[in-house]
């Protein structure tokens, strides 16, 4: 990100500005220099782009590469019986690395104020200008990595590199794991509920679905459920040994976080309650060994399970892919075309893309009669 634009001096007579023109967009309304205003949205873009959103940062891993070559395996190394005379096999990258290309675009939007604005506006509705652009940036690359996790179909990066989804019965190859083998023309991770109700039986299937092929706490990831509020409020009411709408029962009880309000309640906890946040996510409650995180991000009728290694980390599901050279990174202000008012006419430039890392780290569910899975669709 670029942090090290000039301040640019308000006044400029001298070069032929009209002065009176130059008095009148020196400050704000309410006294505050507009300069002043500018440093601080430079200040604030810098810690935007170091702290993505808790959610994204969670699923994803940021790169500066155009593809990777990723394991897709959680397997270790194998490990051969001694021999007094005889030399070991030696170690080698497993033979199940897949390429996997990220997509990439640019994105822009111009913030611009007349100076008759700017001499009646105070601070506040300046800044409220800055605020929208960095929710907006916000929810730009949060919903691009939940987009490119709910969405099966396989894209193509500007590059001509493939861009894949999670596993959805393409015939690419998936690794056993602990004995257990998959077949990659039918198994997929994009499955629907074949029912207007979400049962506990759907999210085990997802929760094994991850876990199942090596992505759990013994490869160091934590399993999230990503729910709606919808969602979210049905899987609070899940309780081990009680049938589902399908007459499954469930397996677990949906625990409440130590930050759930104050209830009565005549069951006893055994074993540890889940944390009020998880690295910055506010936490519902647990269900078996996942979290369950409620975000209104997620689409209503849709339900993820995550295995997530943590923030920013290699091992998340989806690479999130900036430029290469680090002036082009992030969110980033750029003067308008009249470079001693920085902040009467500005733009603000933001670059990246996206593209599933670990296929078999993440599972969706759709919450439908139907049982042929269709990708939500996300706001801009």
């Amino acid at each position: 990100m670029t942090t090290n634009l000039p301040f640019f001096s308000i006044f400029g007579a001298e070069r032929g500005t009209n002065t009176q023109g130059d008095v009148l967009v020196s400050q704000t309304s309410d006294g505050t220099d507009l300069n002043t205003v500018w440093a601080e949205f430079l200040e604030t873009l810098e810690i935007y782009n170091q702290h993505r959103t808790a959610l994204a940062s969670l699923v994803s891993y940021q790169t500066t590469r155009q593809i990777d070559a990723v394991p897709q395996s959680v397997a270790g190394a194998q490990f051969e019986l001694a021999s007094e005379f005889g030399v070991p096999q030696g170690n080698r990258l497993p033979n199940d690395v897949l390429k996997l290309g990220y997509g990439f675009e640019d994105y822009d939007i111009a913030s611009r104020f007349t100076w008759k604005y700017l001499r009646d506006a105070d601070t506040r509705q300046v800044e409220a200008v800055h605020a929208s652009v960095l929710e907006g940036a916000n929810r730009k690359t949060t919903t691009a990595v939940l987009s490119r996790l709910f969405d099966p179909a396989q894209g193509t990066t500007p590059e001509g590199n493939p861009e894949y989804g999670l596993y959805n019965g393409d015939g690419f190859h998936i690794p056993s794991y602990l004995g257990a083998e998959f077949d990659p023309n039918t198994d997929t991770h994009y499955l629907t509920s074949s029912s207007a109700v979400l049962d506990p039986s759907d999210v085990e299937t997802l929760l094994e679905k991850v876990s199942g092929k090596g992505f759990n706490a013994d490869s160091g990831r934590k399993l999230l459920i990503l729910a709606h509020p919808n969602e979210a409020k049905v899987i609070a009411t899940f309780r081990a040994g009680e049938p589902g709408a399908d007459s499954v029962e469930a397996h677990f009880d949906f625990i409440p976080s130590v930050a759930a309000p104050a209830r009565l309640v005549t069951e006893q906890i055994i074993g540890e309650q889940a944390p009020a946040q998880w690295n910055g996510l506010p936490v519902l409650g647990s269900y078996g060994d996942a979290l369950v995180i409620e975000s209104r991000f997620i689409p209503a009728g849709y339900v993820a399970v995550v295995a997530s290694a943590g923030p920013n980390a290699e091992g998340n599901p989806v690479g999130f892919r900036v430029h290469a050279n680090p002036d082009y990174q992030g969110l980033r202000i750029i003067p308008g075309s009249d470079q001693r008012y920085p902040l009467i006419s500005s733009y603000y430039a933001l670059g990246f893309g996206v593209g599933v890392r670990h296929r078999g780290g993440a599972a969706v569910i759709q919450v439908t009669t139907s049982t042929s899975y269709t990708a939500p669709v996300f706001p801009n």
